[in-house]
């Protein structure tokens, strides 16, 4: 059995034997020109509709003029005699009182502990994956540390920040790799 090449063929039953019996489908012509009527009219409501714009345009020129000619006259119900009173002139009291004044704040102060504070941000089984925590964090401005600890359960690296010196610093690192979409932090207490 020989094989059909249907690509090359061509599409359908288009060959030069076969005749095409489908006629092109037309709108209604007119004798004299052959153009479809309808794309007379069409042309026709075109044309209806511009010069109908145009002679509205025509219509409405002069009468923008003779509003502005004139001066504007007064409502009927406000008489000439009854004139508003003169605003008042403002004056504002804060402005001198300000600069003499002051403000007062108690400011607590920290008392120095022996606690330091840590921020613990991850422990991993494998050290790859404590150095890319350590490379996230440095990229933020802040130092890293990877501390090794075995235990009952196997080895862990730590990734850790600190010493830091107020839970102040503490928070405000935290929430640097909050940014960074570093949420496991927590922060521990060392003391000394």
């Amino acid at each position: 059995m020989a094989q059909r090449d249907y690509v090359s063929r061509g599409r359908g039953s288009q060959g030069p034997n076969k005749k095409n019996n489908k006629k092109p489908r037309r709108g209604k012509q007119t004798k004299e020109t052959g153009t479809p009527k309808v794309s007379r009219l069409i042309a026709g409501v075109v044309v209806f509709l511009v010069l109908g714009f145009i002679w509205f345009l025509w219509s409405i020129k002069d009468s923008a003029k003779d509003n502005i000619d004139g001066p504007v006259a007064p409502p009927a119900s406000v008489s000439q005699e009854e004139e508003l009173p003169e605003m008042p002139e403002e004056e504002w009291e804060y402005i001198k009182s300000l600069p003499g004044y002051e403000v007062e704040v108690e400011v607590a102060r920290q008392e120095k502990t022996d606690k330091l504070y840590l921020l613990q941000c991850g422990s991993f089984r494998t050290r790859p994956q404590a150095e890319e925590m350590k490379a996230q964090i440095a990229f933020q401005g802040l130092e890293a540390q990877i501390r090794d600890s075995s235990g009952s359960n196997g080895n862990w690296f730590r990734v850790i920040l600190g010493p830091l010196q107020t839970k102040r610093d503490a928070e405000r690192a935290k929430h640097t790799l909050r940014k960074i979409n570093i949420t496991t932090c927590i922060i521990l207490t060392w003391s000394v």
